[in-house]
C-alpha cells in the first residue's frame, strides 16, 4: 500500500519486470534466499535490521549455500538499518548496493543513504538532501551545533489529510513562507550538513529532562536476538528506560554485561534501569515492534527506584527477570 506497494512494485511491474512475493506469511531467512536463487532476484524490499539481521544469521551459518549473484540491490526503510548488520550483508555478498530510504506516506521518498563494498558506507540513518530541513522553533537547526530539532520535508506535498483539518494543520504546516511535512522524527545535523535521525517523537523517552531514543546498541550483544526499548512512567524522573530483550538461543540474561556493553557507547543515562527477557520481542508483519504489548509486558514489572539518569551502576539496582508472552 506504501512503499513496498507504490514505490517498489508498481515501477518494476510497469517497464515488464516481475514481483515475487514468499509463500509463507511468516518471515523466513532461509525461504528469502531459497527464493532470490530461484527466481534470479536483483531488487528486495525489506524493513532494516527486523528482517536483515535474521538473513546475515542465516548467511553466518551456511555460508556460501545459495547463488546470490543476482541479487544487486536490498532497500530498506521504516526502522534502523545497523551499519554492522549492512557491512555483514556486504561480505556475504560483495557486489550489493544498499539503499537506506528516509520518507513517509505524506513526504514520499525524500531521501536516501547508499552503503557498498567498495567504499566506506554512510552511519547509520543518516541522510542528506532530498528536501530534508532539521527545524528547532521554527529555523533550521546549525550544522554541527548538537542541536535536536524535527525532521521536515518540503517539496511536492499532499493537500491534506482527507477529512482531517485538525491533523492537516498538525502535519503540514507553513515557517517563514515555505510548506513543510512535519515527519515526526528528530535529528541532529552534523558539521558536514548530513542529518542523523535519532527516532520518532512519539518514542522518545525523557528521563530527568534528558531526552533517550530507543537505541539498538543492546542489540551489538552476541546474547541478544532482538531488542525493544521504552519509556516508562517515573514518578521523579518523568520516564525510566527500560529494555524487553529476546536472548539469542541458549544465552542467559547477563544483565551486568549488557549494561556495560551499553554504557560502552552511549551516556549513563541512557542505559537501562530495567531489563526484562522475553520469549519474543513481538512485531506486525512490516517488522515493526508492537509497542502496545511491549509496553504491556514491561509494565507487569514492579518500577525501578533510587538514582538519577547519571546515577552510579550501584544506584538503582534495574530489575532482572524472566516474564512470559
Amino acid at each position: 500500500m506504501h512503499g513496498a506497494g507504490c514505490l517498489t512494485c508498481l515501477p518494476v511491474l510497469a517497464r515488464g519486470g516481475a514481483a515475487v512475493l514468499l509463500a509463507e506469511p511468516a518471515f523466513r531467512a532461509g525461504d528469502l534466499l531459497a527464493t532470490i536463487e530461484r527466481y534470479r532476484v536483483n531488487s528486495v524490499g525489506w524493513v532494516g535490521d527486523e528482517f536483515a539481521r535474521p538473513v546475515l544469521a542465516v548467511l553466518d551459518a551456511d555460508p556460501g549455500r545459495w547463488d546470490l549473484s543476482s541479487w544487486s540491490v536490498p532497500t530498506s526503510g521504516g526502522v534502523l538499518f545497523s551499519d554492522d548488520v549492512k557491512q555483514g550483508l556486504l561480505r556475504h555478498v560483495p557486489g550489493l548496493l544498499i539503499a537506506d530510504v528516509y520518507g513517509s506516506s505524506e513526504a514520499i521518498a525524500a531521501a536516501r543513504s547508499v552503503s557498498r563494498s567498495d567504499a566506506a558506507g554512510p552511519p547509520a540513518r543518516s541522510f542528506r538532501g532530498g528536501g530534508l530541513t532539521v527545524l528547532a522553533d521554527d529555523a533550521p537547526v546549525v550544522p554541527g551545533s548538537g542541536e535536536i530539532g524535527r525532521v521536515t520535508y518540503a517539496g511536492r506535498l499532499p493537500v491534506g489529510y482527507y477529512k482531517d483539518e485538525a491533523k492537516s494543520a498538525a502535519t503540514f504546516r507553513t515557517v517563514r513562507g515555505r510548506r513543510y511535512v512535519m515527519t515526526g522524527d528528530f535529528a541532529t545535523v552534523e558539521a558536514d550538513g548530513r542529518i542523523i535521525v535519532l527516532g520518532r517523537g512519539s518514542s522518545c523517552i525523557n528521563t530527568g529532562g534528558e531526552k533517550v531514543y530507543p537505541e539498538k546498541v543492546l542489540k551489538r550483544h552476541p546474547s541478544v536476538a532482538d531488542a525493544a526499548v521504552l519509556g516508562l512512567p517515573d514518578e521523579r524522573f518523568g520516564e525510566t528506560v527500560a529494555a524487553a530483550l529476546q536472548l539469542a538461543d541458549g544465552c542467559p540474561l547477563d544483565e551486568g554485561a549488557l549494561r556495560e556493553h551499553v554504557r560502552a557507547s552511549l551516556a549513563g543515562y541512557k542505559v537501562p534501569r530495567q531489563v526484562v527477557a522475553v520469549p519474543e520481542v513481538t512485531r506486525g508483519p512490516n517488522g515493526k515492534i508492537d509497542i502496545p504489548r511491549i509496553r504491556a509486558l514491561l509494565e507487569r514489572r514492579p518500577s525501578v527506584t533510587g538514582g538519577g539518569p547519571d546515577a552510579s551502576e550501584g544506584s538503582g539496582r534495574p530489575d532482572r527477570s524472566v516474564i512470559p508472552l
